[in-house]
């Protein structure tokens, strides 16, 4: 249904054949599932915002904020997925079709009550083991990678999956750009992912496909719910219980700050297994459309 295109260049031609790279056919390889080696025993997120930047977006938000036109709205984000390979296996990052599509489908479940909802316009696949291997936060390979293959605009969800197999990317499942941040650095906006996380292509507890629900949320501005600790405002979500630190494995419901109601072990944006989310708070909804609004210029 969707458009397929494949890239079998190095990283080094990718930047000269950009055109034919996008333009290539692909043949999707079969075979049982292989994974090089295991998943991290904790949920490892690379999207973070040092206090004071957080503090500066939050002062834009509110000063910028467009108010909605209907509190029912709803909204579809189009997808570009780049699948970031060393080689032409499961292990060395060549995602299937099917695969990719069970991802999308997953994003399309766990974002029903934020009223969002994702179109996949095209898969790239793109033959660069640097890439799969060490790509990481701020790296200069990110920045190639990302100034060569993304497209749109801000409105626009661009999704490369690599292995985070060496360096300083080394044990990350993922990391997103924050939407304030589209207007400095528009080249860089998007989501990195860890391939195993995918449905299905990887082994328990991450890989069922939140990872990319967690990290969109980043994407459409969320924090983490326990973002702070029990200080300040947390992750300026009303009705997401303060979190001293965050939750791992699939825990019974605990207070973690002092006079705080039970934690919302089962929110996407805590750290818990992939078994164990299950949603986005009501207040988070809202936030997401606020900040797509007023950062993304999507109409919701």
């Amino acid at each position: 249904m969707f458009g397929q295109t494949k890239s079998t260049m190095s990283a080094t031609f990718a930047r000269v054949f950009l055109a034919l790279a996008l333009l290539t056919s692909v043949t999707i390889v079969a075979g049982a599932p292989a994974f090089p080696r295991d998943l991290p025993h904790h949920r490892g997120c690379g999207s973070h915002m040092t206090n004071a930047h957080r503090i500066s977006s939050e002062a834009r938000f509110k000063t910028s904020r467009i108010p909605p036109k209907s509190e029912n709205s709803t909204a579809t984000v189009d997808v570009y997925f780049h699948v970031i390979f060393a080689n032409e296996t499961v292990e060395g990052g060549y995602v299937a079709q099917e695969t990719v599509e069970k991802q999308i489908a997953v994003l399309n479940e766990d974002y029903k009550t934020a009223g969002v909802s994702f179109n996949l316009v095209n898969v790239t696949r793109v033959n660069s083991e640097d890439w799969f291997v060490r790509l990481a936060p701020e790296s200069d390979a990110e920045k190639e990678m990302k100034g060569t293959f993304r497209q749109g605009n801000a409105s626009t969800l661009n999704i490369w999956s690599v292995g985070f197999e060496e360096g300083e990317g080394n044990g990350l499942l993922g990391y997103a750009t924050f939407p304030s941040d589209y207007e400095k650095a528009p080249e860089l906006d998007g989501v990195v992912l860890l391939h195993t996380t995918m449905p299905d292509n990887g082994k328990p507890p991450y890989n069922k496909g939140r990872t990319l629900t967690h990290e969109a949320g980043h994407w459409f501005g969320l924090y983490h719910t326990f973002e702070g600790g029990c200080q300040g405002n947390n992750d300026y979500v009303d009705d997401t219980p303060a979190l001293k630190e965050a939750n791992y494995g699939c825990p019974a419901k605990k207070s973690m700050c002092p006079g705080a109601p039970p934690a919302l072990v089962s929110n996407f944006m805590d750290y818990t297994d992939d078994a164990c989310m299950t949603g986005f708070s009501d207040g988070q909804a809202t936030r997401i459309r606020a900040q797509m609004r007023t950062f993304r210029g999507i109409d919701i």
